[in-house]
This record gives C-alpha cells, structure tokens and sequence, in this order.
C-alpha cells in the first residue's frame, strides 16, 4: 500500500488491483495549500467543512461517502464510526465521522476532525487499527495531548501525523513538534510516501511523517 499527504487531513491511499481513496479533500482557498488535483474512485468526507468536503478537487470517484456505515468497494472494506467530538454541545455543531479502511487485512484509520479521545465503544467498533492517521494540531480537531492518549487507546502499529502547522497552511494549528514531544520523540525522519505491508509493520507503535505533496 501507498499512503500520500497532502495537506491537512487529505490523503490518498492506493493499492494495487484495488480502489483508490481520497481523504477529506479541502478547498485550497480555505486552508493555504496548492489546489488540489486527484483521481480516486472513492472519496470520504468527515464532516461538512471546507477544508474537508470538496469533492470537486477529485477526478473519476465512483463514491463519496460522507456518513456512518459499512461500505465494500472494489476490494477495500469501509467502516465510517459517527462522533459527536464535541463535548455536551455536540447536538449544536456538526458531527464527525471516522473511517477504517481494511485493503486485505491491512487497516487504516482516518480519525477526522475528531475534538475528543475516542471513546471505549468507539476504538471497539473501528476494531484492529495497523495505521492510523491522527490529527494533532488542535484547530478543529485533537491536541497533541489528546491525540497522544488516542493513539495509546487504539495501539496502531504506524501513526501519521495530520492537521498540524507547516509553512504553507494558513489556519492557526499547533506545530507538529508538540505531538513529538508528548510521543516522547525528540524529532522524526520525514518521508514523501509510505510504502507499506502487512507483513512489513513494526511490532512497536511507530510515528510516521510525511511531507505533503502538492495536489
């Protein structure tokens, strides 16, 4: 499997002989980065926002999934776990969706804009996590604190970082050097792409960093 950052909560997860997806494709205008420009044949929104509902930058998708739910398509199985995230005024503002992709037992998360750590119930329902993209940068969505303790609840064996500042993302987040620091990491190698297997996961909960690729 390839997984590809670029930008925010956006990514692209391909795998051979099976459908490619799109994560939470944002609206260059809203957040700083380049346009987007991708082909995927299934897109997934976590929630109604501009920095991760617009479809429009992604050629060719057969589906778009912006809600809870079990999905099989060409070959990947999907599971989208609905979450308030937002404490007691969650029936006020809009819910957040999270999403398992499982390529032939290899499982990845897409956490969303998730504001709270998942609850038991809910890192039950998402089941085995292999990889798993978490935001850390506050904003909308997990401080490094809670994203910490979130990947501490879900065990995966790969954590990428998203939702975090770098220089071309004009939303006010927190830098991604918080969530290192709470991982106990002093820096991490930053790599283009990643290029994954099943067999190939570390036994140990390993961080992940991407560089975003332009759209």
């Amino acid at each position: 499997m390839e997984i590809t950052w670029y930008g925010l909560s956006c990514f692209r997860l391909a795998e051979r002989s099976i459908e490619s997806v799109v994560t939470d494709p944002f609206d260059h205008t809203a957040v700083g980065y380049e346009a987007l420009k991708l082909k995927a044949d299934i897109v997934t929104v976590s929630h109604d926002a501009a920095g991760h509902n617009n479809l429009g930058a992604v050629k060719g998708y057969s589906h778009a999934i912006a809600g809870p739910g079990e999905f099989e398509i060409g070959g990947v199985f999907l599971t989208g776990v609905q979450t308030d995230g937002h404490g007691k005024k969650g029936s006020e503002a809009p819910r957040n969706t999270l999403y398992v992709f499982d390529y032939d037992g290899l499982t990845v998360a897409h956490l969303g804009d998730l504001r709270q750590v998942p609850s038991q119930a809910e890192v039950e329902a998402l089941g085995t996590v292999n990889i798993a993209l978490v935001p850390v940068g506050g904003g909308g969505g997990l401080n490094a604190a809670k994203a910490a303790e979130a990947v501490s609840l879900l065990e995966p064996n790969i954590v990428i970082p998203m939702h975090f500042a770098t220089k071309a993302c004009t939303l006010q987040l927190d830098p991604l050097s918080k969530f290192l620091k709470e991982m106990g990491l002093h820096e991490a190698e930053n790599q283009p792409v990643l290029k994954v297997t099943r067999s190939g996961l570390p036994d140990e909960t390993k961080v992940v960093v991407l560089d975003y690729q332009n759209g």
